[in-house]
This record gives C-alpha cells, structure tokens and sequence, in this order.
C-alpha cells in the first residue's frame, strides 16, 4: 500500500479533517522540552474506539507502526515519532467523554483523551474525589496516565495509577478491541491483562477508555510548610507523621534549597514561606480526611518540634493559602527551565536509603564536575526524587549538556543502583531511557518482557523502540 493510499484510507475512517501529512506538525512531533524530535508520516485523530481499532487494521496491513499520544507532556521520548517519516501518530484528544458515573460502586469510565484536570473537576462538582494530582494535570491526559502509571502527589495514600484503574478498553496490534471496563474489585478469573497496559507505553496496544476509583470527598484539607536541617530529618518526619496521621496523610513532597532558591531568582512574585537558616530542606505536608484534622497536625507538628526535626512550621489557614504553597513547590520545574537546559533523572529509593544516596551521590558529582548545582526535590513520602543537576554558576547550560549529561546520568544511575533504587520512578523508559533499561534491568525480566511483546505484537507495529530496544531503525532525535 502507498503512504497516498494509506492517508486517503485514514481520512476515510476518521474524516478528512482529522488527518493531518503535511504543513507544520511540531505540536505533534516534539517533545514539550523541545528536545526530542520526530517526524510523522501523518496525524490522526480518531474519535470513538472502533475509529482506532480500524486505524490499527489499515496501518498493520500497510505495515506502518503507530505512536499513541495524548497530551504529549511525557519526558522520555514515548509518544513522539522516530526519524523516519514512517510512522502515524495516533493522537487520542478527541475521545474525551466521562461514559459513566457509578456513585454506589464509586467509579468513573472514561475515555482515554479526557484531560486529567477535567476529570478532577467533574468529579468534584459531582461530590467524588479522584485523586492523582500532577504538575502536568492542565495538559495531560488519562491515557497516558495509564501508559505510564503515573504517579505524582499523592501516591502516598492512593497510589499509582496502577492502583486507581479497575477495568480498561484496550485496541490490540491486530486491531481488535479488549473490553474490560469491569467496576470489580475482586475477580480472579486468570490473567489480570489490566495491568499488562497499564505502564505498557503504548508498546501492547492502545488504551481507549478505562474504569477508574473514586473517593469521597474529604471534609478537610490540611497543608503544612516546614523547615529541616537536612533530609535525614525530613525522612524521620515522614516516619513520625505516617505513625501519628496514618492513612490521613496524603502527601509529603521534599524540596531541597537550591530548587526553592530557584523560584526566588525567576519568579519573584511567588511567595516562598520562609528560608531558614541552616535548613538545607522544605517538607510540603498534606492531611487528608472526612473529619477535620487540625489538632492532630498541630499535636505532630508539636512533637516534631520537640524531637528537633523542624526549625520552623506553617500551617495554611485557607484553601488559597494551600494553594499558594503547592505553586511553590509546582514551579521549581519551570524555574529550572528558566535557569536553562538541565540534566533530569526521576529516580525512586527505599526511602530508608534516601539520605545515604543524596549525600553520596552529592559528593560523586561535586568531585567530577566542581561547581555543579543539583535541585532535587520529589515525592518523598513514596521514595520518588527528580534529582536534576544544573550548570554550575555562570556556566554555559548548552555545551554543559553535550559535554556533561552522559556522565551525569552514568553516576546517578550508578549510584542509585548501588542503594538498590530504580532509574525510572514515574515518568516511564520511553525512548530515552531505552538502553538504561538494557543495563539495569535483571537479564530474566528483559527476556520476559521482549516475550511478551512478541507474543502480543509480533509485527512490532505499536510504538517501536520504546521501552524495548529494537535495531536498525531510526529513533527521534535528541537535541
């Protein structure tokens, strides 16, 4: 089949406008970092599951591979094209409908291109908590949520993505559709196929829709500012607040000072608490519950104090307050950016073993490149750091990169091996971390892991060179 015949047989299924092969298609193939780059042999935006499964039939009889994408706010390469002009981009935006609310069973199925802050608020206003929080949430979508298991804030109480999700719809390689949109919470009925795509990249098949958790909305919402001399003490504060708010304790976000001194330099109009001296880190700590739960976060914020954890504390007195304290945290990712260029890592430890790595890990940087400045700040509560190295002072960021990152990510992922972590936490393997996974993965999951993919694509037509290494073909660009 031509690549003409193939665009007209697209344009066919999906309507002629929502085929896109020509003119400016960087939207669709370009990372939002602008520093990974493909180019599509064409766009398509389907809008109803069975337009996706007949999109997979005409490319797999083409022999052309698809990338599923949603809101393309990934950070390793997963849902942009390769190199070769070869490949469709199947963009899931227009499949946006909450299907159904199931308030007795306190579930929602959705459909894969709905954004996750419009799910957030329709579920709120329907009196339903649903809650995976993250910093891309304006742009992401649930899709690619499920692609990637992601994680953000509140792990801590709700887990991954993984753990919200109870049923999928799924299109298969061959162009089949799975329906598994099951509200269970308990069936052991063989195979659990949900969490094969869950986490999968798009490199199994392409998740149209899924059956979600919900929660009720809690009646009260708590958050805290606090200063500590170190991460040792932010690791001992998490102990003593998993032991005094138990399940009520929904986040516990770590920032250490070099970030925070960031957001000071760029976005001066964004109010930072307090910089104490002497305190290296800031905890971000959030409470949860259907009972108010002030006394409880005083009574620990007053232990806390006792035990010589904390030099300082600030409890949010309103939502707005709240709200003003998580920008803070949210906008060190942008102030780096503005900083310029950087070396990323999303890493996950024992958290026991978090203060050990980052004291070790700063000394193996520090003694290979002087000067070098790292923001590392993440989840702490669930062992998940973005552990980012920057250009020392004054620095040219560019030629630091090109002559730098590999080394970089070398010793980190070295060192975080050593304390028996993984290189990849929440933000998935993609395409960029592909050969990482090569080189830390235990020998008997890869041969598993490539098992399975042959089995369900034996074509390779879903998302090439992701997650697994292929060879010979071409790969997106890094710039």
């Amino acid at each position: 089949m031509s690549e003409l015949s193939l665009i007209d047989g697209l344009a066919v299924i999906v309507g002629a406008a929502h085929v896109a092969s020509a003119g400016d298609l960087s939207l669709y193939e370009r990372d939002w970092r602008g520093r990974i780059a493909g180019r599509a042999l064409a766009v398509v935006r389907p809008a109803t599951t069975e337009q996706v499964a007949a999109v997979v039939r005409l490319c797999a009889a083409a022999g052309v591979s698809i990338v599923p994408q949603g809101g393309n706010t990934g950070l390793v390469g997963g849902s942009v094209p390769d190199d070769s002009g070869r490949q469709v981009v199947l963009q899931l935006g227009r499949m946006s409908a909450i299907r159904e609310i199931d308030p007795e069973n306190l579930t929602v199925t959705v459909e894969a291109g709905c954004v996750l802050q419009n799910l957030q608020s329709s579920m709120r206003d329907a009196g339903f908590l649903f809650p995976l929080r993250l910093g891309a949430q304006g742009s992401c979508m649930i899709g690619g949520n499920l692609a990637t298991n992601a994680g953000g804030t509140q792990v801590l109480r709700y887990g991954n993505m993984r753990e919200l999700c109870l049923g999928l719809e799924v299109v298969t390689p061959s162009g089949e559709v799975w329906n598994g949109l099951t509200g269970l919470r308990k069936d052991n009925t063989g195979y659990d196929l949900r969490d094969l795509f869950v986490g999968s990249e798009g490199t199994l098949g392409i998740i149209t829709a899924a059956t979600l958790k919900l929660f009720p909305l809690p009646a009260a919402v708590l958050t805290a500012w606090v200063s500590l001399a170190s991460i040792q003490e932010a690791v001992a504060l998490l102990s003593l607040a998993q032991r005094r708010l138990g399940a009520d304790l929904t986040g516990f976000e770590v920032m250490e000072r070099f970030g925070l001194e960031l957001v000071a330099r760029h976005m001066p109009q964004t109010r930072i608490p307090f910089f104490e001296d002497g305190a290296s880190c800031n905890v971000l700590l959030e409470c949860s519950s259907t009972r108010s739960e002030r006394e409880a976060l005083e009574a620990l914020l007053e232990e806390a104090f006792e035990q010589s954890l904390v030099t300082n504390a600030v409890v949010a007195e309103s939502l707005a307050q709240a709200q003003q304290l998580w920008q803070v945290r949210e906008q060190i990712v942008l102030a780096q950016a503005q900083e310029g260029p950087n070396v990323k890592h999303d890493i996950s430890l024992p958290i026991s073993r978090i203060p050990a790595f980052v004291v070790r890990t700063r000394e193996l940087l520090e003694a290979a490149i002087p000067g070098v400045r790292i923001a590392n700040f993440g989840h702490l509560g669930d062992g998940n750091l973005h552990y980012n190295v920057q250009v020392p002072e004054g620095g040219d960021a560019l030629a630091f990169l090109q002559s730098h990152e590999a080394q970089i990510m070398d010793l980190v992922y070295r060192s975080v091996s050593d304390f028996g972590g993984s290189f990849s936490a929440e933000h998935g393997v993609g395409g960029l971390k592909v050969h990482k996974l090569e080189q830390y993965k235990c020998p008997t999951a890869l041969r598993l892991m490539r098992a399975i993919k042959d089995a369900v694509d034996p074509a390779q037509t879903m998302n090439p060179g992701r997650v697994l290494a292929r060879g010979g073909a071409p790969e997106a660009t890094v710039g």
